[in-house]
């Protein structure tokens, strides 16, 4: 019995997975979907693959690609196609439709995604790869999975992106890694190209591409810890930096939770912020800096280190903390000169958050003491002290005493 499709008001919108096999590749209810379709939306590319098929109205994702979507919502009710590359919903355009289309006014009917098919073509389990988008990203991003012996996919941006990540890794000590560039797959064009990046000379490259990573790593390679409390001279700093044991100390106190939202406060170097990024990919940070040579280093440091999206808020607290979405975490590390900074935060801070302050000076540590009394919490003192030499001998140098106060929001 032949398939057949139908569009209700219910599901009037199709989100149709193609691939570079084009037609020859979709099923028989998508076929029919998008020849039913009054409007179908996608790239050049997509239109192009189905484009025998397409009777209705065509309109091609302009950019920014969100410009096409109050047209989408215009036709609510109506046969609706969005054309896609492989799975939408795996670093495709199904999130971005699925925030303003509810599920259940949508069907969406997946192909391979460039991931799946780059796993088949190298023989990688799926589960053990890190899987990595650069498709409008910071190549930097890739920083934080390059870890000794690990399996990348990342999707690229364009033609250039393989010789930028072949730089980046020989760059950092990992030149011998082998790569495997995978384009255009599963269609007529596809190809595979091998190299290593130390010696990268793949010229000719399409801009429809995947790149496959094993990381070889030299034993001096800049490797990113997965612990917390990264070494201080992995950051860029002029002394205002959360050192090492009192970093791995907030963090704890912090309790980083999946998807949750960071106000670092006094942002410095940016080491607490950048940590919690680190942690999960579903974390998020805001820095807050008064200062712009500080607030510059904190974004070179975030781009070393892996974490580009660390969003910077260049001013001063209380002020600039009006309007920016509400934290679940607040840090500050420096700032607390007055009651108007911690007011702001408290305030702005969800309920069941938590705050962390550290002080160093006895007229901070006193307001923190303060805040204690009257919000409860712990108030704890961290001492550090380093082995260092005294004339011929060896003795413990200690460094100055931070107070940590810690407090949930009821």
């Amino acid at each position: 019995m032949a398939e057949t499709a139908t569009c209700t008001v219910q599901r009037w919108l199709s989100i149709v997975g193609i691939g570079e096999d084009g037609v020859d590749g979709l099923s028989s209810v998508a076929r029919q979907l998008i020849r039913s379709a009054e409007l179908v939306v996608g790239g050049a590319r997509h239109l192009e693959l189905a484009g025998e098929l397409i009777q209705g109205r065509r309109l091609a994702w302009p950019n920014p690609i969100g410009d096409a979507f109050p047209e989408i919502e215009r036709q609510r009710g109506r046969p609706v196609v969005v054309l896609a590359s492989g799975d939408p919903f795996h670093f495709g355009v199904g999130k971005q439709i699925a925030a303003f289309v509810a599920a259940d006014e949508f069907i969406c009917l997946p192909q391979p995604s460039a991931f799946s098919l780059a796993a088949a073509r190298m023989g990688w389990p799926l589960q053990d790869v890190a899987l990595v988008t650069l498709h409008g990203r910071a190549l930097t991003g890739i920083i934080r999975h390059l870890q000794p012996g690990a399996r990348i996919l990342a999707l690229s941006w364009d033609s250039a992106t393989p010789r930028q990540l072949a730089e980046l890794l020989a760059a950092r000590g990992m030149g011998q890694s082998r790569m495997t560039v995978l384009e255009a797959m599963g269609g007529p064009r596809e190809r595979t190209h091998h190299a290593t990046a130390s010696q990268f000379d793949i010229s000719d490259i399409q801009p429809l591409n995947t790149i496959a990573i094993e990381v070889i790593a030299e034993p001096d390679a800049a490797i990113i810890p997965l612990g917390s409390g990264l070494d201080d001279d992995l950051f860029e700093h002029d002394g205002q930096l959360t050192k090492r044991e009192i970093r791995a100390v907030t963090l704890s106190s912090l309790q980083p939770v999946q998807g949750q939202l960071l106000w670092d406060i006094g942002l410095g170097a940016g080491s607490v912020a950048i940590e919690w990024l680190l942690l999960h990919r579903s974390l998020r940070a805001t820095g807050i800096e008064s200062r712009s040579d500080r607030a510059e280093r904190a974004a070179r440091n975030a781009a070393a280190l892996g974490v580009p999206e660390l969003e910077i808020v260049q001013g001063h607290a209380p002020d600039v903390l009006a309007g920016l979405a509400r934290p679940d975490a607040v840090f500050i590390g420096g700032g607390m000169n007055d009651d108007s900074v911690f007011d702001a935060a408290w305030a702005a801070l969800k309920p069941g958050g938590r705050l962390v302050a550290n002080a160093i000076s006895l007229e901070t540590e006193a307001r923190l003491a303060g805040y204690f009394q009257q919000y409860g919490g712990e108030l704890i003192r961290l001492q550090v002290a380093r082995a260092d030499r005294v004339g011929a001998m060896t003795g413990w140098r200690p460094a100055m005493p931070v107070t940590q106060w810690r407090v949930r929001k009821p």
